[in-house]
């Protein structure tokens, strides 16, 4: 499989929470969750309105999200707009 650059820099991390970080702060709802491979945060994805992944992503430049959902592997990374069935581990 063929990755872009960004995925050089996916690291170990810890989920931030069991759900949207963001929505919980807020009361808000979520659809399907999104963690960021740079740094753990977990987001909603862009079906709900707050759109928190794309938000986290804008804000900080962290380029690959995984899926959070339950049995789901795939990636994404947001510059290069590619999305991966599957991503390498960390280093």
């Amino acid at each position: 499989m063929k990755y872009c650059e960004h995925v050089r820099d996916i690291a170990a991390v810890t989920p931030s929470a069991d759900g949207c970080e963001d929505c919980l702060k807020i009361g808000g709802r979520w659809v399907h969750l999104r963690v960021c491979e740079m740094c753990g945060h977990v987001a909603c994805c862009d079906n709900p309105p707050n759109k928190h992944a794309t938000k986290h992503y804008n804000a900080t430049a962290h380029a690959i999200v995984k899926s959070f959902d339950p049995g789901e592997e795939w990636g994404y990374c947001y510059p290069d707009d590619m999305f991966f069935e599957t991503l390498p581990k960390a280093n």
